[in-house]
C-alpha cells in the first residue's frame, strides 16, 4: 500500500514538471517569435526608408553644398528666387555684370572706339558737332544758305566802320576734314593736333554752319589767337550775334569745349539763340547742357 501511495504521489510531480516544462518552452517559442517578427518589420522598415531616399530627389538635394545646389539651380531653370542663397546670387551677379555708373574711356576729349553716326545729332533744334557727338561720314549739306546770306550782312555793317572782313573757311566734306587733320597729325603730333583741328567725322565745318573770319590785309594773324586783339575781331566778338553767329570756342573754355581758343572760329545759329547764348556767357555746350 505504502509503495503504491509513494508511487502516486512521484507520478503527480512528474506530471506538474512536465507541464510547467510544456509552459515554458511555449512562452520562449512564442517571445522568440514575437522578437523575430519585430526585427523582420523593421528591417523591412529600413529598407523601405532606403528606398524611400534614393529616389527622392529633395532628399538628394539636401546633402549637397551650398554652393552646389545654387549652381544646380541655376541649370534648371528653377524660376523659385527665395530657395536660393541671395548672398551668392548678388555676387555672382556683380562679377558678370558691368559696371553701370562706368565712364567710357576718352582720348583728348573723344570717346574711345566710338563709330560714326547714321543721322545727325540735333539738341534742342540744334545741329551739334563736337568731339562727344560725331556727324555722319555722308553728311554733305555744303555751306548753309542762310549762314551765308548772314555773314554777308555782317561784312557790309564791318565795312562800314572800316574793317574788311572775310570768311576764309566754310564747309568742309568729311575727306577734305581727313586729308587736313592727317597732314597736322604728321606735323605736330595727335595729341597737339586734337587741341586745335577735329578729327573727320567730328567737324563743326561739316556742318556748313562753322565760317573761319579773318580781316583782309591781315592774313598774318588768320587762324591765330592775335587776330582776336585786332580792332576787327574785337568788333566781331561784340557784334556776330547780331547777325546770328557766335564766337565758338572762347578763351578759358577749352576743358569744355574740346578745343584751344579760336578768335577766328564762328558758328551760325539764328538771331535769337546767338544773342541768348552771347548773353549767357557761356558756351554752346553750357548753354544746350550737354557734355
Amino acid at each position: 500500500m505504502k509503495r503504491s501511495s509513494i508511487s502516486k504521489k512521484t507520478n503527480s510531480k512528474l506530471s506538474i514538471i512536465t507541464i510547467v516544462l510544456l509552459v515554458i518552452a511555449i512562452i520562449a517559442i512564442l517571445f522568440f517569435t514575437s522578437n523575430k517578427n519585430e526585427n523582420s518589420k523593421e528591417e523591412e522598415g529600413d529598407l523601405e526608408q532606403k528606398e524611400i531616399v534614393a529616389e527622392d530627389p529633395v532628399n538628394e538635394e539636401s546633402q549637397k553644398p551650398e554652393e552646389v545646389k545654387e549652381e544646380s539651380d541655376d541649370i534648371s531653370g528653377d524660376s523659385n528666387e527665395q530657395s536660393k542663397e541671395p548672398i551668392n546670387k548678388e555676387e555672382n551677379n556683380e562679377e558678370s555684370k558691368p559696371n553701370q555708373d562706368e565712364k567710357p574711356k576718352v582720348d583728348n576729349g573723344y570717346i574711345v572706339d566710338q563709330t560714326l553716326p547714321t543721322t545727325p545729332t540735333y539738341i534742342d533744334g540744334v545741329l551739334i558737332a563736337n568731339k562727344k557727338y560725331p556727324l555722319p561720314k555722308d553728311f554733305n549739306p555744303g555751306e548753309d544758305v542762310e549762314a551765308r546770306v548772314a555773314f554777308e550782312e555782317m561784312a557790309s555793317a564791318a565795312r562800314k566802320v572800316g574793317y574788311e572782313i572775310t570768311a576764309f573757311s566754310t564747309f568742309r566734306s568729311f575727306e577734305y576734314q581727313t586729308t587736313l587733320y592727317n597732314r597736322y597729325v604728321e606735323r605736330d603730333g595727335k595729341d597737339n593736333a586734337d587741341r586745335y583741328s577735329a578729327r573727320p567725322g567730328y567737324s563743326e565745318h561739316q556742318t556748313g554752319l562753322a565760317f573761319d573770319i579773318g580781316e583782309v590785309g591781315r592774313e598774318d594773324v588768320w587762324l591765330t589767337s592775335e587776330f582776336g586783339e585786332t580792332e576787327a575781331g574785337k568788333w566781331l566778338l561784340e557784334n556776330a550775334h547780331n547777325y546770328g553767329f557766335i564766337l565758338r570756342y572762347p578763351k578759358g573754355k577749352e576743358d569744355i569745349t574740346g578745343y584751344m581758343y579760336e578768335s577766328w572760329h564762328f558758328r551760325y545759329l539764328g538771331i535769337p539763340l546767338a544773342t541768348e547764348v552771347k548773353q549767357s556767357g557761356l558756351t554752346l555746350e553750357e548753354y544746350l547742357g550737354i557734355d
